[in-house]
C-alpha cells in the first residue's frame, strides 16, 4: 500500500514570535531554521521582509539548504495594482523559495479590516498568486478566519479557498485563527472545501490552541483529507499557541492510525533527534522545558507509582505508549533503586563510561546528582557538567591546574563628558605545574571580564583553548528575592564545531558563572585528548 505524504510548514519564526516575552533576533533566527532545516522540515516560515528590519534583514539570503525557505505577507491592497504594491514587491524580492500570503476569508473582516468589496478581496488574491508564480516562487494562501468565516459565510470562505487555488496556488491553507473550532467542525468544513473544488493533497490546516485542540484539530484535518500541517516548535505561539509539530510529528510517526496511511520526511532515524530538538529550542529561548510534554518531557516517561514501576521493569509496554528511545528520550523508574541504577549506567555508557552496578562509586554519583539536582543543578541541559561530573567521581580526570582564587570589580564612574561608564574587571590566580600564573582582564561586563582573564593565560595549555568560543550564557533564577539562588548555562564551541553545555549554581551569578566556565575550560582540555566528548562529537 503506497503511503500518502504529509508535508509539515513550520512557523516558528513568524507565528511563534508572536508569543509574549518572544523576540527573534536575526542570529536567533538562522540558529533555528538551522535546526529546523536539519532536522528535515519540508517548509521554514521565516517572517514577513518588509515588515521589520529583522524579518528584513533575515531574507537577505536563503537561510535553509533542503526546506522550502517561506517568506510571509499580505496580498496586495486593493485600488492598486500588483506592480505598484510595495508590500508584494517586499516578498517577490526576498531571497525565498516560496510565498506565503495570507488572505482574508471572513467576510465581515473583509468589510472592517479592509474596507473594500468582497469581489476586490477575491481579485487580490488571484493577483498575489499570480505575481509569485510569474516570479517563480511557489504560492501558499492562509485562509486567515476561515472556519469562523465558513460558519458565517460559506459560499464566501468557499470562494476565497477556491480562488486562490484556481489562480495557481500550490497549497491553500484553512486557518483556526481564533482557535475556537472543534473537531468535528473542523472534519465537515474541510469535507465542504474538498466537495467544492479544491483538492485535497492541495490543503493545509493552520490550528491554533485556545481550546486546547490544536494537534487534534489538525489531525481530524489530515483524516478529512488535508495534507499539510502548520505548526510550531513545541508549541509556542500567540495567546495559547499553535498546532505543536513535537508531538504532532512523532503521533504521525509512530500511531498505526496514521503512520499505516501516511508518511513524512522524518523517518525512525530523524525522529531519535525530537527530544533533542525540542530541548535545544527551549534552551536557545531561556526557558525551561515542559517536564510533561508530550512524547519529549522528562516526565513523558517516568514512573514513580510501585505497582507500575514493578510492571514497568517487567515488560516497559505496560506504560509506554511508544518505545522512549524512539523519540530520543529516557526512561525513568523513579522509585526503584534498581531503575535508577539502570538510567545512570545507560547514561554513562552512552558516554563512554562503563562502571558496574555495584561499583560503590555508581552510589556516590547518584547520591551527588540528586543532591546538586535539588540545590538547583539542572544537568539534563549541561551534558558536558554531568560528564565531567560522572568522570570526577569515578576518579578519571587529571588535574590540569588548579584556581588559586579569582576577584571581580566594577566600578561605576563618570568620563570626561560626564557620561556614565561601567568598567569590569576581573583578576585569576592559576596555578598550572605548580607555578603561579596571574591574569587581568577588562570586560564588558564582570563575566565577560572574568571569561577574558581566566582564558588570558593559560600557560602550557594555552594554544588548546585558543579556539575556545562561549557561544551563549544564559541566567535563570530559582527563585525569589535579591538573596535567589541562580543557574548559569553556557554553551561552548570550538573549530571543530562541536557544541557542549555547562552549568554553575549559587547565591552569587558571578560565582555561578565562574563554576560554568570552569568546567567549559575543563571539558575543553579533556576533549582535546579524546577522554570525553563522545556524544557531542556525534
Amino acid at each position: 500500500m503506497t503511503r500518502e505524504k504529509i508535508y509539515l510548514f513550520d512557523t516558528t519564526l513568524r507565528d511563534g514570535q508572536q508569543t509574549p516575552g518572544i523576540d527573534f533576533s536575526v542570529e536567533d533566527k538562522i540558529a533555528i531554521a538551522t535546526m529546523l532545516d536539519e532536522f528535515g522540515l519540508d517548509y521554514v516560515e521565516g517572517g514577513y521582509p518588509g515588515a521589520n528590519p529583522t524579518d528584513t534583514a533575515f531574507f537577505d539570503e536563503k537561510r535553509t539548504k533542503s526546506a522550502s525557505f517561506v517568506a510571509f505577507g499580505m496580498t496586495k491592497r486593493a485600488g492598486i495594482s500588483a506592480s505598484n504594491d510595495p508590500g508584494l514587491a517586499s516578498l517577490l524580492q526576498a531571497k525565498a523559495d516560496a510565498i506565503c500570503f495570507v488572505a482574508k476569508s471572513w467576510d465581515y473582516h473583509v468589510k472592517v479590516a479592509l474596507g473594500c468589496t468582497n469581489e476586490e478581496n477575491l481579485e487580490s488574491i488571484a493577483e498575489s498568486v499570480n505575481a509569485a508564480v510569474n516570479a517563480g516562487k511557489e504560492a501558499l494562501v492562509d485562509c486567515e478566519h476561515f472556519f469562523d468565516g465558513y460558519k458565517a459565510n460559506p459560499t464566501y470562505a468557499l470562494a476565497c479557498a477556491k480562488t486562490a487555488y484556481e489562480a495557481g496556488a500550490r497549497w491553500v491553507v484553512l486557518c483556526d485563527t481564533n482557535g475556537g473550532s472543534q473537531p468535528p467542525e473542523i472534519r465537515a468544513i474541510v469535507e465542504a472545501v474538498i466537495a467544492c473544488g479544491v483538492p485535497g493533497h492541495c490543503l493545509g490546516i493552520h490550528a491554533h490552541n485556545d481550546t486546547g485542540q490544536a494537534v487534534a484539530n489538525s489531525l481530524t484535518a489530515v483524516e478529512a483529507g488535508v495534507r499539510q500541517i502548520q505548526g510550531t516548535l513545541n508549541g509556542i505561539g500567540e495567546r495559547c499557541g499553535n498546532a505543536n509539530l513535537i508531538t504532532l510529528i512523532p503521533t504521525l510517526a509512530l500511531k498505526r492510525a496514521y503512520s499505516e496511511r501516511f508518511e513524512t520526511t522524518i523517518d525512525a532515524e530523524r525522529l531519535v533527534g525530537l527530544t533533542s530538538l525540542s530541548h535545544a529550542f527551549d534552551e536557545l529561548l531561556n526557558r525551561s522545558p515542559d517536564h510533561q510534554a508530550p512524547y519529549v518531557g522528562a516526565s513523558a516517561f517516568a514512573t514513580k507509582a510501585g505497582i507500575h514501576a514493578s510492571a514497568l521493569l517487567k515488560d516497559p509496554r505496560t506504560y509506554e505508549h511508544v518505545p522512549p528511545e524512539s523519540v530520543g528520550n529516557f526512561r525513568k523508574v523513579m522509585v526503584s533503586d534498581q531503575g535508577g541504577k539502570s538510567n545512570f549506567i545507560n547514561a554513562l555508557k552512552r558516554r563512554g563510561i562503563e562502571v558496574g552496578k555495584d561499583d560503590p562509586k555508581l552510589d556516590q554519583l547518584i547520591q551527588i546528582v540528586k543532591e546538586r539536582e535539588a540545590t538547583g543543578y539542572a544537568y539534563e541541559g549541561a551534558d558536558a557538567s554531568f560528564e565531567l561530573l560522572a568522570r570526577r567521581t569515578l576518579g578519571t580526570i587529571p588535574e590540569f591546574f588548579a584556581i588559586d582564587g579569582f576577584r571581580v570589580m566594577v566600578e561605576r564612574r563618570f568620563d570626561s563628558h560626564g557620561r556614565v561608564k561601567i568598567v569590569s574587571e576581573a583578576v585569576v590566580k592559576i596555578i598550572i605545574d605548580g607555578q603561579t600564573i596571574m591574569s587581568v582582564a577588562e570586560g564588558d561586563g564582570p563575566v565577560n571580564a572574568l571569561d577574558l582573564a581566566l582564558r588570558k593565560n593559560f600557560g602550557k595549555y594555552q594554544h588548546e583553548i585558543d579556539d575556545l568560543e562561549l557561544a551563549d550564557f544564559k541566567v535563570r533564577i530559582l527563585n525569589g528575592g535579591t538573596e535567589a539562588v541562580t543557574r548559569v548555562l553556557i554553551e561552548s564551541t570550538d573549530s571543530d564545531g562541536v557544541r557542549w553545555w555547562t552549568v554553575g549554581v549559587s547565591e552569587n551569578i558571578i560565582d555561578a558563572s565562574f563554576q560554568a566556565l570552569m568546567d567549559s575550560v575543563i571539558y575543553k582540555l579533556m576533549k582535546n585528548r579524546h577522554m570525553a566528548g563522545r556524544i557531542a562529537a556525534e
